[in-house]
């Protein structure tokens, strides 16, 4: 089944923008400063975006683009916060229209069972009691009730709390409404010791920015809302982020990507003393400055725009307190349709018994040509599975034969498939050309601060007070919806800060 690609209109070509003053630039291609961006704009300031680090749709191999890794996203009513934000920016029905299910809803292959989860309630039943009788009715319940887990967190993040919070005062306040929610504190219901089970709670890896999630809103919420709706959208993240810059744009707000100019990558950042001032681009002369910096890409990538660390050592201090633990890797196969055995699912989450590599998740794709061309005769089918970040250092040799481990394990998934493809590609590896390609599109991180909910990671504020963070670091215990909450409490952070009155506009 193929799934419709979003058609939207190409961003407006520029070479740089004509004014060099604003009220705040977001730095970064992260979705978090995506919707920080199309916010502030909406609401009357004047915004300046430089993707920066961006790696655009996909990247080309062989005459394909491809995906970067696999990516499910949750339905928009499964995250209330973030829907309030997309309503204001008038983006509700283009999103939730573009959202696409796959089929069946996912697909569990372990070495004994392959059970497709279907939509339907009665279908999903007779699939687990099929392959697991009596137990299959208990592990119906665990999931059924799993799906529902995020709920009773909704009302508390719906508040817009201050996470992380900054000071005494707001850890005091955010205390107490934690206490007035005892649903935060609900243990996972999927806790059985079964195959399905085991492998169910493997999803979540994929769908958060922490290492080893610990608390039981980290392990519980994200997962939950995955499991009710691991719905695509067409392009993954880059579709989600154009979808954004597009609304930006519109609102009036500027916008240097890769897409419309050759001139987005930021050289260094200027400061006045112990406040943020400007940008400076790579190949320009020509200062950006404005009252305000969001920052919605790594902390590592931040930290080398810092040319004096010694004068901001409180800012590069902040930074350093996220360490990148490990990476999704991923591999891609182009291969005919009618190569695909019967039966395999779009989204499938495959138990590999590899102790390092862990579960894979396995998402299929529509054949895509660089000038967005879909065959619909030809598939890609995209794997992957977290490593340890220090893997990079073991060099192309050992990462080659990691993409070989995965293309075993899509051999025995796909018998006799491996003869009809017509292109390996493994990101890492094939798209080094590609600016922020080995940003990796799915980090996991550890933090030397305090996890509150075990949720939270960097604070938004920074030592630099007109510094803000927005970027997935911000709350990597909830994931996408992590991201946008970061960016919406950006938002209100900026409008803080100025003390400008809004001006909405439509």
């Amino acid at each position: 089944m193929s799934t419709p690609v979003a058609r939207s209109k190409p961003l407006p070509s520029a070479t740089a923008p004509s004014r060099h003053v604003y009220d705040v630039i977001v730095l970064g291609s992260q979705l978090g400063g995506a919707l920080a961006a199309a916010l502030l704009a909406k609401r009357g300031y004047s915004v300046l975006l430089v993707e920066h680090d961006g790696t655009g749709p996909g990247y080309e191999h062989d005459g394909f683009v491809l995906p970067y890794a696999p990516f499910i996203a949750p339905a928009l009513k499964a995250m209330p916060a973030v829907e309030e934000a997309f309503t204001e920016l008038s983006l509700t029905a283009a999103l939730q229209r573009n959202l696409q299910p796959h089929t069946p809803e996912l697909q569990l292959v372990m070495p004994r069972h392959r059970v497709d989860l279907h939509t339907d309630a009665a279908r999903r039943r007779a699939e687990l009691v099929r392959e697991f009788d009596a137990d299959g009715e208990r592990i119906l319940a665990d999931l059924t009730a799993s799906a529902l887990q995020h709920e009773p967190s909704d009302a508390f993040l719906k508040e817009g709390p201050p996470l992380p919070p900054d000071g005494i005062l707001e850890s005091w306040n955010l205390k107490k409404r934690v206490g007035q929610h005892p649903g935060l504190q609900t243990e996972p219901r999927l806790a059985g010791e079964d195959e399905p089970s085991k492998l169910l709670r493997g999803l979540l890896p994929f769908v958060v920015h922490l290492d080893q999630p610990a608390t039981p809103l980290a392990r519980t919420r994200p997962l939950s809302q995955a499991l009710q709706s691991p719905w695509r959208y067409p392009g993954g993240r880059a579709g989600l982020r154009k979808l954004l810059f597009e609304r930006l744009v519109e609102l009036g707000g500027d916008l240097l990507s890769p897409e419309n100019t050759d001139t987005y990558v930021v050289e260094e950042l200027h400061f006045d003393g112990g406040r943020f001032s400007a940008i400076k681009l790579l190949r320009s002369d020509t200062l950006y400055r404005a009252s305000c910096l969001v920052s919605a890409t790594d902390a590592g990538a931040l930290r080398r725009l810092i040319t004096d660390r010694k004068k901001h050592r409180g800012l590069s201090e902040h930074l350093d307190l996220s360490t990148l633990k490990s990476f999704l890797f991923a591999v891609n196969w182009v291969l005919p349709e009618a190569a695909l055995p019967r039966g395999m699912g779009e989204l499938l989450l495959m138990d590999t018994q590899d102790a390092e590599l862990g579960p894979l998740l396995v998402q299929q794709h529509p054949a895509r040509t660089p000038e967005g061309k879909e065959d619909p005769s030809l598939r890609v089918i995209c794997a992957g599975g977290f490593v340890p970040a220090s893997v990079r250092d073991l060099g192309e040799g050992y990462l080659q034969s990691l993409a070989m481990r995965i293309d075993a394990h899509l051999d025995a998934l796909m018998p006799f498939s491996k003869d009809k493809r017509l292109l390996r590609s493994a990101p890492y590896l094939d798209a080094g050309a590609v600016r922020g390609s080995r940003l990796m599109p799915h980090p996991h991180y550890v933090f030397d601060t305090e996890a509150v909910l075990g949720v939270t990671g960097l604070k938004q504020h920074t030592p630099t007070k007109n510094l803000l963070l927005a970027g997935r670091e911000v709350l990597p215990g909830l994931g996408l919806e992590g991201e946008f909450l970061a960016g919406a409490r950006a938002v209100r952070l900026v409008q803080e800060m100025m003390k400008k009155k809004a001006v909405l506009k439509r």
